[in-house]
């Protein structure tokens, strides 16, 4: 297997992978524009624009576009992100050219009426709602929040319901004309269908995209600092964090292959130290998210209130330990395990049209196994620990904490659990 690429005169790109043991072909349109890409007065634009583009086009019915894929047995769907909008289908290998005129239908020729307006307003705005009576996604958003202060990258992808309220049809048009351009799109397949024969099909639908490129967002900014707040919960969501590293950056991967160190599995630093050993959680994690300028490394626990602050020490224990005494065995295993992420991901037709149609908005071009292997090999234990080093004693610290909040302040928990992050600069 192989991946082919190729570029239309209006800067739209086709790559694909043919998978001939399919059946099945996954293939979606993904553009390089997302939530970040708003201005203040558009919060939320992005994501009811991609709710918008299955509620009817010219020549279909809202009704029409989900029958038609559902009848031969395929599925449809979209996906916003900070910087990615993604419109996506899986169908049978003979059905791809009926999925690819309805990806073109929704993008190019959506109505958005405002009878459908109004009412998908009202499911995003039970969408934010159901957002809000979960923690764990609360937490995040603040973490967030915090670590990009006033900024689009730091805001919630949904928007707010008084900004939402507020879009209007001709906001969603604006927002369409700006950055649902031919160099901002990547049409991507995996399986069961042909190069050629996804090139054509593409030549004769997505030649009306404008040819000229999509408005970048602002550089982001990375803040830090903190965000408590008081709710009535068994138990408290934490997440703390660092500024991490942009895709393009040397420390990427590396930073990556620290996450995963720390807290990437049950035979992570944070998962037996904090967990196996102490017993103070029953899950913790560490993240590491990469965007095209900047990144975010975050560690994700949920503890009683009278464990914070013991949580809060056994975790800053344990980032100040790793910075030197990070060993080849785990290096090794944490490689091991994203090595064979990487692989796996390739038996899903799905997850490798998504990972192929990435590269091409992010590097340009599809990026071999090979590369990125080498990419991986080529980082040693010195390394991770100098960047552990550069992470966590000189970088700003975030944290977020959501739950019984109030009563831990007045304890002093959480205060000397936030005072501890930043004093590992001193030691």
């Amino acid at each position: 297997m192989s991946v082919e690429s190729v570029q239309l005169a209006n800067g739209l790109t086709i790559v694909s992978e043919h998978m001939p043991h399919l059946e099945s072909a996954s293939l979606g349109v993904w553009i390089k524009s997302g939530a970040r890409n708003e201005t203040d007065s558009e919060h939320g634009v992005a994501h009811l624009l991609e709710h918008m583009a299955f509620k009817g086009t010219k020549s279909r019915t809202a009704r029409e576009i989900v029958e038609q894929v559902e009848n031969v047995g395929g599925d449809v769907n979209a996906a916003t992100s900070a910087e990615t909008t993604a419109y996506y289908a899986r169908v049978l290998g003979d059905d791809v050219p009926l999925a690819v005129d309805i990806l073109h239908d929704i993008l190019s020729n959506s109505t958005l009426e405002e009878e459908e307006l109004a009412r998908e307003k009202h499911v995003v705005l039970q969408e934010i709602g159901a957002s809000k009576d979960m923690p764990d996604d609360v937490v995040y958003d603040h973490f967030q929040a915090v670590a990009f202060a006033d900024q689009a990258i730091g805001r919630p992808i949904l928007g707010t319901p008084e900004t939402v309220a507020a879009i209007t049809r001709d906001d969603l048009k604006r927002f369409l004309a700006k950055h649902y351009r031919g160099p901002n799109v990547v049409l991507s397949c995996a399986g069961s269908m042909r190069h050629e024969e996804l090139v054509a099909l593409a030549k004769d639908r997505f030649a009306d995209f404008d040819a000229a490129t999509g408005e970048e967002p602002e550089p982001a900014s990375y803040v830090g600092g903190g965000h408590l707040e008081e709710r009535d919960l068994m138990e408290t969501q934490i997440v703390m964090g660092f500024e991490g590293r942009a895709y393009h950056v040397r420390d990427f991967y590396a930073s990556q292959l620290l996450a995963a160190i720390l807290g990437g599995g049950m035979s992570s630093r944070l998962f037996q130290e904090v967990r196996e050993k102490h017993g103070l959680c029953y899950s913790i994690y560490a993240f590491h998210q990469g965007f095209s300028d900047t990144g975010i490394f975050g560690i994700h626990a949920a503890t009683g209130p009278d464990d914070v602050g013991e949580l809060m020490s056994v975790i800053i224990e344990e980032l100040n330990s790793a910075i030197d005494t990070i060993s080849v065995e785990e290096t090794d295993r944490a490689r091991a395990q994203i090595r064979a992420n990487l692989l796996m991901s390739h038996e899903s037709p799905a997850a490798r049209a998504g990972q192929i149609a990435r590269q091409i908005l992010l590097f340009g071009r599809p990026v071999s196994n090979e590369e990125l292997m080498e990419r991986l090999d080529a980082i040693s234990v010195e390394r991770i620990r100098d960047l552990a080093g550069r992470i966590f004693r000189t970088g700003a610290p975030t944290v977020a904490a959501v739950g019984a909040v109030k009563d831990m302040i007045d304890h002093g928990e959480v205060a000397s659990g936030l005072g501890m992050v930043p004093a590992m600069a001193a030691q």
